[in-house]
């Protein structure tokens, strides 16, 4: 391995535009190896129930470590990504939330929704979530945290067989 945080992306056509500022972004970091699954353009468009398994199965596998999906509002992105195992995700939209989604839930994958965020505020939530760990700022809940994730992956064993 290079040590890169490997990231995967993709979008339907509604998040595209944001997608493509996100994965520039990504791409201009050293520290960051980018998988994107697409859309390449306007003129090859997927839905978000087709996309949003590509990350959540590269995420699964740990071909990535983490995930970013983008669509019109990001709640079909989420809905989907969150039917697989091992995936946690959060749709979010502004920077407390997506720094939150990482602290809070722990989540390996953000959505956003192209039709909601723009470009340079997209880029600035993926910096967010990705500049802290899982507790990080709220250590006086960490205990509280690590139970509640632990109740969550409890849940999924038992629902997503």
């Amino acid at each position: 391995m290079d040590g890169k945080l490997r990231i995967a992306i993709a979008s339907d056509l509604s998040g595209f535009p944001l997608k493509k500022a996100i994965a520039e972004y990504l791409a201009g970091r050293g520290d960051v190896k980018l998988v994107d699954y697409g859309i390449e353009s306007e003129t090859s468009p997927q839905p978000y129930f087709v996309q949003a398994p590509k990350v959540a199965k590269a995420v699964q596998s740990g071909q990535a470590e983490k995930g970013i999906l983008v669509c019109g509002t990001g709640q079909g992105m989420a809905i989907v990504a969150n039917k697989h195992k091992g995936v946690y995700a959060c749709v979010v939209d502004d920077v407390f939330s997506g720094e939150r989604a990482k602290i809070v839930n722990n989540a390996n994958v953000i959505t956003l929704g192209g039709w909601i965020t723009a470009p340079f505020l997209g880029v600035q939530i993926v910096e967010a979530w990705l500049a802290v760990a899982f507790t990080q700022k709220m250590e006086f809940k960490k205990d509280f945290l690590e139970n509640a994730f632990r109740q969550v992956v409890a849940i999924e064993q038992e629902n997503l067989k």
